[in-house]
């Protein structure tokens, strides 16, 4: 059986489509990343950098593990994480005694934006700075942004973010240049193990569920999808992951919810309840004119 993670919220099937592109657009692009083959090998944060110009994390390493991006943000599109894991082995669970000890492994997942299907970023952009595309991601015009800021606490999951000089925000745009003459995003182009894959969102989702199967039938009952479900807290992410641990492991939220998901409604609730005010001050208001 598949394991899902996420439950509520279920996202529009079209995202492209509501935000005006029509009924002609090409399909919903995403990123697929199957951790259980990722190496480590930072290709696809060099390609990422190399494509997109930019500038560079510098060479000191963090001292907690093999990694001197640290995590996403205005510079680094695509971040490696490495994360070792001390478990044991040996032993069945229950047994005493045996010859059991600790054996080391390493996770690696290249994280990148999730271009959410309901996307709080570009819900709060005052400027229309960003916007979905026809592939039904979310893109940044940087020329367009004021540097207010106020998408970086809006995002779930700490993705987008600003670069100290101007303020503006930048984030992954999945290559937009490079989708619409038919390529496919730099990381995904570099990746030597096809950890990342590319493609319509739908075939992803179909082929990542696939992968679940064989991996539950080899032997890896923990190997889930995350990100996966239209159901979950931001309607499905456009980027999603097979892990092989919980999502905190990797440093990802175990139930991301996007804030303004129940905007509607909530303007919905308050126009309903201004009317009733107004209409209980305008009855006072006769009801008072009526004894002068």
């Amino acid at each position: 059986m598949v394991q899902f993670i996420g439950g509520i919220g279920r996202g529009p099937q079209d995202p492209a489509g509501e935000a005006g592109w029509g009924g002609e657009h090409p399909p919903r692009m995403g990123f697929f990343t199957d951790t259980s083959v990722c190496i480590g090998c930072k290709a696809c944060e060099v390609a990422c950098k190399e494509w997109n110009a930019l500038p560079a994390d510098g060479l000191a390493l963090t001292g907690m593990s093999y990694d001197n991006s640290v995590g996403l943000g205005a510079s680094t599109w695509r971040h490696v994480a490495f994360i070792e894991q001390e478990r044991p082995v040996g032993v069945e669970e229950g047994a005493e005694g045996g010859g059991g000890g600790d054996s080391m492994r390493w996770l690696m997942s290249s994280d990148v934006c999730k271009h959410c299907t309901h996307a709080a970023c570009l819900d709060v952009c005052p400027t229309g700075s960003l916007f979905r595309t026809e592939f039904g991601t979310v893109v940044v015009q940087q020329d367009i942004c004021n540097g207010c800021g106020y998408c970086v606490p809006a995002c779930p999951y700490g993705v987008i973010d600003q670069r100290p000089e101007d303020g503006r925000v930048f984030k992954c745009t999945m290559c937009y240049d490079r989708l619409g003459v038919g390529a496919e995003p730099a990381c995904a182009k570099a990746c030597p193990t096809e950890s990342i894959r590319f493609g319509p969102l739908d075939e992803l989702r179909a082929a990542a569920a696939t992968r679940v199967t064989e991996l539950h039938a080899e032997g890896v009952p923990e190997a889930r999808l995350y990100g996966h479900d239209p159901e979950d807290g931001v309607g499905g992410d456009g980027a999603f992951f097979l892990l092989l641990d919980e999502p905190e492991v990797y440093g990802l939220p175990p139930d991301p919810v996007v804030t303004t998901r129940d905007l509607a409604a909530m303007w919905k609730h308050a126009g309903a309840a201004a009317l009733t005010l107004a209409a209980g001050v305008a009855a006072a208001f006769v009801s008072r004119g009526g004894r002068r």
